[in-house]
């Protein structure tokens, strides 16, 4: 025999067969790639999601890249903040609370309006007389007022 006969593949300082990776190039490339990798926590840290709607994410997304921090780690500072300040954010919740519940009183005022507007409109088809007609649109008007005060609240507190 010439010279010893070496299985394809084996390292020999030349090409695999058929094409397969370098032996030596493919050890540097993984050195090469191989850094520094950040120190971790030895537990898992929790994730959390959070479901956003398109404009609530422009708002956020425009308030993280105006601090210059990503969405998450923006998100996270924001939470953090409010968690600390327990009173302010206290105060906060309460309003929307005050909100939502003259948000549904309104609601209950003017399906009673349209109530009472659908009955006079009924007395009035049928040619009987509707003598609460004044009363009926003074609280149609009332309720308008309430629904402009509660829109005018939401409006304020989303400008915040």
């Amino acid at each position: 025999m010439a010279g010893s006969v070496r299985p394809q593949g084996a390292p020999d300082g030349k090409a695999a067969a058929e094409g397969g990776p370098q032996p030596d190039k493919a050890s540097r490339k993984r050195k090469a790639r191989k850094g520094r990798s950040r120190p971790r926590d030895r537990k898992q840290r929790p994730a959390h999601s959070v479901r956003l709607n398109a404009q609530e994410l422009a708002i956020i997304q425009s308030g993280a890249d105006h601090v210059g921090m990503s969405v998450a780690g923006f998100m996270a500072h924001c939470a953090l903040a409010a968690a600390r300040d327990q009173s302010r954010t206290a105060a906060t919740i309460a309003t929307e609370r005050d909100i939502l519940t003259a948000l549904f009183g309104v609601r209950r005022q003017l399906g009673w309006a349209g109530s009472n507007v659908n009955q006079t409109a009924k007395a009035l088809n049928s040619g009987g007389d509707a003598p609460h007609i004044a009363a009926t649109l003074a609280d149609l008007q009332r309720a308008a007022q309430a629904v402009q005060r509660a829109a005018d609240r939401v409006a304020n507190r989303q400008e915040d």
